[in-house]
């Protein structure tokens, strides 16, 4: 079986998740398993690798391609969010590194029928789990014009969220949006060509707010985050890639906010509210990729990866 999604960093995100050989490693979005095939590489005998995946096409494809592993590893659908319930369920409290690749592969934008792409014409659904029941076609079609502005400038960060949303509220009128060429079609015809955004599709921005809103992908990365302390050992990892600002701010901030520990004002002769640092960044700044990769692999030049350590 072929596997088309390339995985981006791998070389970055093994160097900053993997300490041990015969640690517990989890990927809480092994989408085709690119990342995954090699950690299970790298892993001994007693080491393990527990992969999640909501998407049940990407949870089929990861199977198959981490079969070799046998019972070192497993392959769960689940949301990263429920991390803590499926350790427990699996007898574990704590594991040694956690990765998060927040992108969409591949497989999804080429072979789902989705409508992730704004190059082909499938029906306009952006649902990471099918048994969900909210689709972009929904919101695109019944969203109050503010309410579905709001979503393009909030999800997408689209300066042109006003002008969008008023022309998709008038194109709806005489007929409903079905698929993601139609409205990708409706996005750039409204934008003026001296505007579209270098190598950028001009829809690309309202697809992201479309299928953020739709995924619930940032709450589902702050419920996430607030658990992530709890669910790694003293020394273990967290390595997670972003690909819009949204995202990486939320886990920058994070980051900053478990090495700071206390947050006491800085004129405090001493600290009061007992909170002490969790977590050491591994990296300065986030690590993006080089120009080698983005030119091999151009989907990952929106990449930047952030990593700490467990105190």
């Amino acid at each position: 079986m072929e596997y088309p999604h390339q995985p981006v960093m791998v070389h970055e995100v093994v160097k900053n998740l993997f300490t041990i050989s015969n640690g517990v490693y989890v990927d809480g979005t092994v989408g085709s398993g690119g990342h995954s095939v090699i950690i299970g590489e790298k892993i001994d005998s007693k080491g393990r690798l527990i992969c999640l995946d909501r998407d049940p096409r990407a949870v089929r494809l990861s199977t198959s391609r981490l079969s070799s592993l046998g019972e070192r590893g497993i392959v769960i659908r689940a949301n990263y969010s429920e991390l803590d319930n499926v350790l427990q369920d699996s007898g574990l409290k704590e594991v040694d590194g956690i990765l998060l690749d927040l992108g969409l592969s591949s497989d999804q934008l080429e072979q789902s029928g989705r409508g992730f792409s704004f190059n082909r014409d499938e029906p306009l659904d952006m649902r990471m789990d099918p048994d969900t029941e909210l689709t972009a076609r929904h919101l695109v079609n019944n969203l109050l014009q503010k309410d579905l502005e709001k979503t393009l400038k909030v999800y997408g960060e689209e300066k042109r969220a006003r002008s969008i949303a008023k022309s998709i509220v008038r194109e709806r009128r005489e007929k409903s949006i079905g698929t993601s060429l139609e409205l990708a079609n409706l996005v750039r015809s409204i934008i003026p060509r001296s505007h579209h955004p270098g190598a950028k599709h001009p829809a690309t921005r309202t697809f992201q707010a479309l299928r953020i809103a739709v995924n619930k992908e940032l709450e589902n990365l702050k419920i996430f985050l607030n658990k992530v302390p709890y669910m790694l050992k003293s020394g273990g990892r967290l390595v997670i890639l972003s690909y819009h600002s949204l995202e990486d701010r939320l886990v920058k901030q994070a980051i900053g906010a478990w090495e700071k520990g206390c947050e006491c004002p800085p004129d405090f002769p001493e600290c009061g509210c007992g909170k002490s640092s969790l977590f050491n960044r591994l990296n300065k700044k986030g690590i993006k990729p080089s120009k080698k990769e983005i030119n091999e692999n151009p989907r990952a030049r929106s990449a930047i990866l952030r990593a700490a350590e467990r105190i």
